[in-house]
């Protein structure tokens, strides 16, 4: 498939597809004769671990060591203990949700309480 519909597959742009592509975590797995960008389904696959890891705070470093364990390309760097490194991960993705759920109820407050002004506001005119 061509950029345009791994983007749109992905939901990512072709700004960050190419910005994946620079940094190497996904590389397109052929060119076509003219030069596009040719991406197979394990390539989408790549890009939406990284979508998942990038709100939870992972840095590029991080997707980089967790691509290599989970699906390893030439050049991938060798990581020493794969199985604790993904109970690095795992824990550090527990403690960003814990986060999120937190951010969560203060904002499902606050909207609350914002709607209790507006009912206010309204009821005074």
């Amino acid at each position: 498939m061509q950029i345009g519909e791994v983007a749109e597959r992905t939901g990512l742009s072709l700004r960050t597809i190419r910005y994946y592509e620079e940094v190497g975590l996904v590389v397109p797995s052929a060119r076509s004769q003219g030069g596009f960008r040719l991406y197979t389904e394990p390539d989408i696959d790549r890009l939406q671990l990284i979508k998942r890891m990038k709100p939870l705070g992972f840095q590029l470093e991080e997707m980089r060591d967790l691509l290599a364990i989970l699906d390893p390309t030439p050049g991938c760097p060798e990581i020493e203990d794969p199985a604790a490194r993904l109970v690095e991960f795992r824990e550090a993705t527990a403690k960003a949700r814990a986060e999120l759920r937190a951010k969560l109820a203060i904002a499902e407050e606050f909207e609350v309480l914002l709607r209790s002004h507006i009912l206010a506001l309204k009821s005074r005119h």
